[in-house]
């Protein structure tokens, strides 16, 4: 800080601004600080911020908080992709100080003889003023300040046309005695990075056909997989993510259920990455070529679909690193390769790769891949496991690729430790996977949500009820309405959220002793009848549709930091609601974690986090059944889960 007047605790401010801030471009970013001064003279403070490029914004003045609490808060709005910069500048405010004593001392009684110092002295504050409002203005105010000179008029009339100025002048102030902060950087992506929607499908399981105990018959291709692009575009998703496609590690190949012992047939993980067809510059044969895949991606994105793909640093035993570049992995005593461990897990498919042997020449590597699958055109990459490798190595590559392709997204698969999820945030992840699927009752997700809000400057949430690794104990055992309360809560509460294949059709059936599917797809093809599942009306693609066409109408749904929580007296129901200040969409939802019981709740609704005054009266319309009702701060709200096990209402504007 360099000036006269103190300024603390300026946010967003990641790490003390050794990181910068997320935001997304359109994005109402709040800015706030402490600042204040000695005596009584009025202190000022405003945001100055430029873009990319180090162009100037227009001036942003902050308004007081809590009276006696010294705090300022402004909104920035970015509205371009880039590295944005900005300080927070204190003054002293002539004017201000000089409009609050004259109004005080004309209410306490004093005349003209008792102000003519004041009114002098205002008409010199005037006179700089002149020089710094919009020309359309310069007039009325050189106006204002011949009106105090004027000793013919009354008392009123010298001072009105000065009083009158306040909003200009607030907007175009007279700064004395200026400070500034030091700059502090938000790095703005594109809006997908705040709001998507994902699903992710193997390709190799689309126009695949198995036989008896999941022996394969025909391999699905990119070409096979194309053929449900319109069905995932037409649900309102707008990422495509798939596992990885490269070529599939013959040596230690796991079987089916990550059984150690593969047969013959048995097509492996797609995270054993790497074999004599290839690596991870490589497309795995059966899927199909290059061009194949370039074609694939052309056909989602005529549907309005990103394709995201997997970036998965590890290797199967004979991937090509093993023999170009042995220095990338661990060297056992014996002198062979060691493999992945998570005692008494073994995972002998798989070679982790070891950041401090070759640290240049790996980190180089990896950057020639992401490059190659940008050059594709992938935008976006779901990165698996980033917390096993060293976070040194994501901030400089996730750097030098937007360096290079300022669009890429990162979305970070890494279900550990908070510390580390928020490090991952703060170095550079677009994205982050989440505790979401853990949080089963009402005050734990609130909870949790507090804290999601609380890290939102460095961490973006995406809400995943199901991935092929994890079919949580809720699913399982919760039936249909459960589907139906994860999905509500991961699309409603969250801007970006996903589900994995298969999830529309209730697969529910654990592997013993695990919290995955039985028969998991991460080792067999599954494919799936999605026809008949329709035809029968065995599908939650109707209702996943509606939530999606919820969210893309209403863009309260499309941010987080607008997410307030609102009383209801039964613990198994969660009320919340969003609201978009520039359009007043507010959405206000209801939602049971009770997927076997009818739940009946009372409300005491937040009227001003709606919009309205406390005693208002409104209307709201469910986006799920049609039905409209009056309501107020205070409602009775009965669920039956076996019938809908949420209200989604979108609040009527007030006449």
């Amino acid at each position: 800080m360099t000036g006269r007047f103190p300024i603390e605790d300026v946010t967003p401010s990641v790490s003390c601004g050794r990181y910068p801030a997320k935001a997304v471009v359109g994005e109402l970013v709040p800015v706030a600080a402490v600042s204040y001064r000695e005596g009584h003279n009025a202190l000022g403070v405003n945001v100055v911020w430029r873009g990319p490029d180090g162009e100037a914004e227009p001036f942003t003045r902050m308004l007081p908080g809590e009276p006696g609490l010294d705090q300022w808060h402004g909104v920035i709005r970015p509205s371009r992709v880039g590295r944005w910069t900005f300080t927070v500048e204190a003054f002293d405010d002539p004017y201000r100080t000089w409009r609050d004593a004259v109004v005080k001392k004309i209410g306490a009684g004093q005349g003209v003889e008792d102000l003519h110092n004041d009114l002098d002295e205002g008409a010199e504050v005037l006179d700089l003023a002149a020089k710094i409002v919009p020309n359309e203005s310069e007039e009325r105010v050189r106006d204002a300040a011949a009106a105090l000179r004027d000793e013919q008029r009354s008392l009123f009339a010298r001072v009105s046309p000065a009083l009158d100025l306040e909003e200009l002048l607030w907007d175009n102030p007279v700064r004395h005695l200026v400070t500034t902060t030091r700059s502090y950087a938000i790095w703005v992506d594109r809006p997908r990075a705040l709001y998507s929607s994902w699903y992710e499908f193997f390709p190799r399981s689309e126009g695949a056909e198995v036989g008896p105990e999941g022996i394969p018959i025909k391999h699905g291709t990119f070409a096979t997989a194309a053929g449900r692009i319109p069905a995932v575009a037409a649900m309102g998703f707008n990422v495509l993510y798939l596992p990885p496609i490269h070529p599939i590690g013959k040596v230690n190949r796991k079987g089916r259920n990550n059984t150690l012992v593969a047969r013959p047939e048995d097509v492996g993980s797609p995270w054993a990455i790497g074999s004599d067809e290839g690596g991870h510059d490589a497309i795995h044969p059966q899927l199909g070529t290059l061009e194949d895949f370039r074609a694939f991606i052309a056909t989602a994105e005529e549907h309005g679909l990103e394709v995201a793909m997997d970036l998965a640093l590890q290797a199967a035993p004979d991937h090509p690193w093993s023999r170009t570049h042995p220095e990338f992995f661990t060297t056992r005593a014996d002198g062979t390769i060691a493999y992945a461990e998570n005692p008494p897990k073994k995972y002998q498919d798989i070679y982790p790769l070891n950041w401090d042997n070759d640290y240049k020449g790996l980190r180089e590597e990896v950057l020639r891949i992401v490059r190659h699958w940008v050059a594709q055109g992938v935008k976006i990459f779901r990165v698996d496991n980033p917390h096993t490798k060293a976070l040194n190595f994501w901030q400089w590559l996730i750097a030098k690729v937007k360096e290079e392709e300022p669009d890429v997204l990162f979305l970070a698969e890494a279900f550990t430790r908070p510390a580390m999820m928020n490090g991952l945030g703060k170095i550079g992840f677009s994205q982050s996977y989440t505790y979401f699927t853990w949080r089963t009752s009402a005050w734990e997700m609130r909870e949790y949500m507090g804290q999601l809000l609380a890290s939102l400057d460095w961490m973006r949430p995406n809400f995943w009820p199901n991935t092929p690794d994890i079919l949580h104990e809720s699913l399982q055992h919760g039936g249909p309405p459960m589907f139906k309360i994860r999905s509500v809560l991961a699309s409603m509460l969250s801007p970006s959220w996903g589900m994995y294949a298969g999830f529309e059709l209730f697969e529910h059936v654990p592997r013993p002793g695990a919290e995955e599917y039985l028969d998991n797809e991460k080792f067999e093809l599954r494919p799936r009848d999605w026809a008949a599942a329709e035809r029968s009306g065995r599908s939650l693609a109707p209702y996943i549709t509606m939530l999606n066409r919820v969210r893309d109408e209403n863009p309260a749904l499309q941010w987080l930091r607008n997410l307030r929580f609102h009383e209801v007296d039964n613990g198994a129901l969660l009320c919340f609601s969003k609201r978009d200040e520039p359009t007043g969409n507010t959405v206000l939802v209801v939602v049971t974690f009770d997927s076997g019981n009818v739940q009946w709740g009372n409300t005491v609704l937040d009227m001003p986090a709606l919009g309205m005054d406390w005693h208002d009266r409104f209307t709201v319309t469910d986006q799920i059944t049609g039905a409209t009702y009056e309501w107020g701060q205070h409602n009775a709200v009965r669920i039956d889960p076996y019938v809908e096990p949420a209200h989604i209402f979108v609040v009527q504007p007030r006449n």
